[in-house]
């Protein structure tokens, strides 16, 4: 019987064959065993192969098995036995960058959505009107118009980590400014909002580039399902922690809060990521292999840009731009005015309309995963990455649609909140349709498409935030501006499915 001493020992197998569980291990000094024990298997014969010990049994090789010791660690973690005997799992690098990417998400959400709940009691002490509201909540969007393309041609040149960390620190200044601004003057809390945006801008983009640059393809959609789970449980922190918060400390209590938390994060970013998967010290070869292995397009930056008409001539590139603007046009309704809306509609107070806004945002974090889930599950079945994109994209349209045309016809609170729930779980869904498409038909600019798509769809925020507070004024209700908004989901699901694809289009 062979001995082998080696630290780890990485064992592939053919698709068709797979190495029975009757390997025994015996722990030798660094807490493994030294033999291997297979029973029926005759383990004789060793070679060298490429500059490094194989160790391969003649029976294993006629059945495809090669066991490979190598100290680079076994990819999906590996359990192993500290000097003391106690069980150490060894997480993935990848896993560790998206975490982070979900808590900075969640604390860029909970950052804008403090606005959302802190100005029911500004404007009942300022005396503001509904429209009036409608510009304070948009003013946010004036900086995020100009910075997503900025932040999308930033992070193509010099990667995400940098550009993330830039601008977790400058909306953190604004976050902590803006009760001041808000007592000081109008104009001040104006321009300390859209410079919060402008700072905020660079998020979805870096992410974005963060999670092609550390998944391979058929993990993605997990990956920014996690990412946007965290942004989704920012609504809910945010609505639920607010309302204590001013009504313990004062309004200007959740603002300090987040921003200290903003200084968390930067601490924890500094260390535990990187651009690219290649820059990190702490990565496994195996690990590094299976992210490059799973990669279509080449990662390197070559900091060149894609000319502009270039990029606009191509209808894939409308499909993704008209169905970023629908889902913000809906996505920032839904976020600036719950609030507001429980509480003019149904007449509950402050902390009931924080609940009733926070529990579809829960449900939207939980669905958006499921979505990336099955996302990757079609892909590895084998369906065209073309078709999951359009299904997925379908569902995250179709779905917010109807649900907004039945909340139309809510009597009661309760069942506003399911109707909304279904809005926003099912829209969800758009996170593996057009958000992972930019990856998929441009993968060296996919910053820069990111940048430009979500500068028009910013656009149609503003829009959207700034209308809803003039059509209630004007109308006396939502119900007007909620049709407008479900006729436009299904206008651009049907342009989606006539051109949008999954094959790379800009080389």
């Amino acid at each position: 019987m062979a001995a082998v001493t080696p630290s780890q020992f990485l064992i592939r197998s053919s698709p068709h064959n797979s190495l029975p569980s009757l390997i025994g291990f015996r722990r030798t000094h660094l807490g493994l065993e030294p033999k291997l024990v297979a029973r029926g298997i005759g383990w004789k014969s060793c070679e060298r192969r490429r500059g490094r010990k194989e160790y391969v049994t003649k029976k294993a090789a006629e059945r495809g098995w090669v066991v490979r010791c190598t100290a680079e660690g076994m990819e999906k973690g590996m359990l192993m036995r500290g000097r003391a005997g106690e069980p150490k799992i060894t997480v993935p690098e990848r896993f560790k960058v998206v975490t982070l990417l979900a808590l900075v998400m969640c604390l860029c959400n909970a950052d804008r959505v403090v606005m959302s709940v802190a100005i029911v009691p500004l404007a009942a002490e300022h005396g503001w009107s509904n429209s009036f509201l409608g510009i304070v909540q948009s003013s946010f969007l004036w900086g995020y118009v100009f910075s997503s393309v900025i932040g999308g041609v930033l992070v193509d040149r010099y990667g995400g980590k940098k550009v993330m960390a830039c601008g977790v620190a400058l909306w953190s200044l604004a976050t902590l400014l803006t009760p001041w601004a808000a007592t000081h003057s109008t104009l001040s809390l104006l321009a300390v909002r859209a410079f919060f945006g402008l700072a905020e801008g660079v998020a979805l983009p870096a992410m974005s580039t963060l999670v092609s640059r550390w998944f391979p393809i058929n993990e993605r959609a997990s990956a920014v399902g996690i990412s946007m789970a965290g942004f989704h449980l920012g609504n809910v922190t945010g609505l639920l922690v607010t309302p204590i918060v001013i009504s313990s400390i004062g309004i200007s209590g959740p603002f300090v809060l987040f921003t200290s938390l903003g200084l968390l994060w930067l601490t924890m970013w500094g260390y535990g990521a990187t651009s690219d998967p290649r820059e990190s010290h702490l990565i496994s070869q195996s690990e590094l292999r299976l992210i490059q292995a799973g990669k279509t397009e080449s990662s390197v930056r070559n900091g060149k840009f894609l000319p502009l008409r270039l990029l606009l001539s191509k209808l894939p590139t409308w499909a993704i731009i008209f169905a970023n603007i629908t889902n913000n046009w809906g996505y920032f309704v839904l976020l600036s005015w719950m609030p507001v809306y429980f509480k003019s509609v149904f007449d509950i107070n402050l902390k009931q309309a924080a609940w009733f806004s926070a529990a579809p945002w829960g449900m939207m974090a939980i669905s958006g995963y499921i979505a990336g889930v099955v996302s990757d599950y079609l892909i590895k079945a084998g369906y065209p990455l073309t078709l999951v994109r359009k299904i997925m994209q379908s569902i995250g349209f179709i779905g917010p649609g109807v649900s907004l045309l039945c909340l139309n016809h809510a009597k009661t609170p309760v069942a506003a909140a399911m109707f909304l729930t279904a809005a926003l779980s099912l829209s969800s869904f758009s996170q593996a349709g057009f958000l992972l498409n930019m990856q998929d038909i441009a993968p060296e600019y996919a910053g820069f498409l990111h940048g430009i798509s979500n500068s028009a769809g910013t656009l149609a925020a503003i829009v959207s935030t700034i209308g809803t507070g003039y059509f209630v004024q004007w109308l006396g209700s939502f119900q007007a501006f909620l049709t407008v908004t479900a006729l436009l989901y299904f206008a651009t699901t049907i342009f989606w499915n006539a051109f949008a694809t999954g094959e790379r289009v800009f080389l």
